[in-house]
């Protein structure tokens, strides 16, 4: 029968596949099975499936890509899946895959372990193994990069903002925001989306001055202070210098201080607090979460006469 052939292929022939091709032990597996333990054949069959090439083709930087929102009840989600070039985010058996898993990290999902391991749909393979199909299809390094998920149970709302979109809640930045007001309007979301906006446009890394990194401020501080030292002004003098610099680097990072881009000239906390009084309710921003396409990916960039140079010699 056919799991006693699968028994009998040997893991050495499974591993040597695995390392060929990327493909997954299962995949694998069931190419040696069709083909009888041919290893060539194998190869053969995991490509005409698309199956073939994850591995060779992990090496390859991926800072493309797209980002993808998702929205439900009391869960909000997005994830980064990044490409090697742009042409990709415009592929749609990889637009599915962004929106999908931006979906199934909805289910109380945390962590990308978790969600590499969550079944994908019904051909009961799970998002790992779709991604290894999906690398085999489209030939290029496709990486699961990050995961953030929010979750309330408090009738707190989500509005959200993709930039760059290239197809309903898929772009190159997404941004959510969850917040609770005592109103439920039309123009209550409207602020959470602009705000939402805001966020993707100004990049803050905290949503109050309490919740800044105390690290972060003392390192900045200290910083400010040895620059402020060599001017040869008295202490008292360097004291406030820092302190007015101190303030002005949390009107650049918290959120609750930063100048509103819509105008150019309002603090946030002060937008919220005149629609609070216009409207008559209470709006509160409980966090914000956003990411932005390849942040911190270090692109190789190898002048074109080198890389010629070293294709030549392989």
């Amino acid at each position: 029968s056919e799991e006693t052939y699968m028994a009998e292929i040997s893991a050495s022939l499974v591993k040597q596949l695995r390392e060929q091709t990327g493909a997954g032990m299962m995949d694998c597996k069931r190419a040696l099975t069709e083909t009888e333990g041919k290893i060539d054949d194998a190869v053969d069959w995991l490509r005409k499936k698309g199956i073939s090439g994850a591995v060779k083709k992990s090496t390859r930087i991926a800072a493309d890509g797209l980002v993808g929102v998702s929205i439900g009840a009391s869960t909000a989600s997005l994830v980064e899946v990044n490409s090697e070039t742009d042409f990709v985010s415009r592929n749609d058996d990889f637009q599915n895959f962004v929106s999908r898993i931006s979906k199934i990290a909805l289910d109380n999902i945390s962590t990308l372990e978790d969600l590499k391991k969550f079944q994908y749909d019904d051909s009961k393979k799970n998002v790992e193994e779709k991604l290894t199909e999906l690398v085999g299809k489209i030939g290029e390094n496709i990486v699961l990069r990050r995961l953030e998920t929010m979750e309330f149970k408090d009738n707190t709302c989500f509005s959200s903002y993709v930039h760059g979109q290239v197809k309903s809640n898929l772009g190159k930045i997404g941004v959510i925001i969850a917040f609770k007001c005592d109103k439920d309007c039309e123009e209550v979301f409207q602020l959470g989306k602009q705000i939402a906006m805001h966020v993707a446009a100004s990049k803050p890394i905290a949503l109050s001055i309490e919740s800044v990194d105390k690290n972060l401020v003392e390192r900045e501080k200290k910083i400010l202070f040895d620059q402020a030292k060599s001017s040869g002004k008295p202490e008292k003098i360097i004291n406030q210098m820092v302190m007015g610099r101190v303030s002005k680097f949390y009107n650049e990072i918290v959120l609750m201080e930063q100048t509103w881009v819509m105008d150019g000239e309002t603090k946030l906390s002060k937008i919220i607090k005149n629609f609070e009084n216009d409207m008559k309710c209470n709006f509160i921003i409980k966090d914000f979460k956003y990411f932005v396409l390849g942040e911190g990916i270090e692109l190789d960039k190898k002048d074109f006469v080198s890389e010629v140079a070293e294709q030549a010699n392989k």
